[in-house]
């Protein structure tokens, strides 16, 4: 099947395209682990399924492959994707903590909660990071990922598609949000979690590792955490206050532009993420 002008989900002309341009949104990416974390029964089913605790960075490399594959890839390879995580959710199930009950983590209670607060996640960063966008634009790029919700199984009419739905979806579910163990254990891997042996760092007598990567890791997640929610922070123990939010957005402000400053030094072929290069060549812009 010729691939050559196949748009994929979304297309150069989409807002998700644009937004996903930016470096600085895998930044909002940490920022969705941290806020889905919050939910019992959403931490419960990774803690309970997901090897990230053994190979955080392998499972962070498939995870992007995934959500790669739904931005820029051909309809045959996301639909491909998209059924094989369709599947494997179906064969898992998970205990809830705090009630005992065995569930299925394809609830679509759990994948609207997780799709919802990575869609946020990624557009939220973006914004705060100086991206400029419309209101119109803020509600085309929810809109448009209502194709990617539709693709792990979520009926498109049951997610929010608007900012003002998104916010609504907030408010509703809160009551339903909560700081467990397991929130607590997921975030402070987020935190600290090991770093490849490839790194370089020395190693402490705890057993982190302490290197400049180390400490410029510990600085972009305290940034992922600051650009959570108020109330999401609170939870955490941090402050809600808007002088945390405006710290949060110099910071994320000023990777963003230190990013843009250092990426004429990388070489060509690392400028550009390979799936989103091979999507510009398949459409014929690049």
């Amino acid at each position: 099947m010729n691939s050559v002008g196949d748009l994929g989900l979304f297309g150069p002309d989409s807002i998700t395209w644009k937004v996903h341009k930016e470096p600085i949104v895998t930044m909002g990416g940490l920022r969705s682990l941290y806020l889905q974390a919050l939910h019992p029964r959403a931490v419960a089913a990774i803690a309970q399924n997901s090897g990230y605790k053994a190979d955080p960075w392998g499972r962070f490399e498939r995870t992007s492959a995934y959500v790669g594959t739904i931005l820029y890839g051909t309809m045959a390879e996301v639909e491909l994707a998209a059924s094989r995580v369709r599947r494997m959710h179906s064969q898992m199930r998970a205990t809830d903590p705090r009630t005992g009950e065995t569930f299925r983590i394809d609830e679509p209670e759990l994948l609207r909660w997780v799709h919802v607060a990575e869609v946020e996640s990624f557009l939220t960063t973006a914004r705060r990071a100086g991206l400029e966008l419309t209101d119109a634009e803020v509600d085309g790029y929810y809109t448009e990922q209502l194709r990617a919700a539709e693709m792990i199984g979520l009926n498109p009419g049951t997610v929010p598609g608007t900012a003002a739905e998104v916010a609504a979806y907030y408010a509703e579910i809160r009551p339903e949000l909560a700081m467990t163990k397991e929130s607590a254990e997921t975030a402070f891997f987020l935190t600290v979690p090991p770093v490849p042996g490839n790194w370089g760092s020395r190693s402490l007598r705890l057993g982190l590792t302490l290197g400049p990567t180390r400490w410029a890791y510990f600085g972009i997640a305290g940034t992922a955490l600051a650009l959570l929610p108020p109330w999401a922070r609170k939870m955490y123990g941090g402050l809600g206050w808007p002088t945390t939010d405006k710290s949060a957005d110099l910071s994320v402000r000023g990777l963003r532009l230190l990013i843009k400053a250092t990426l004429p030094a990388v070489p060509a072929q690392y400028r550009v993420a390979p799936m989103r290069q091979a999507a510009l060549e398949r459409v014929g812009i690049a």
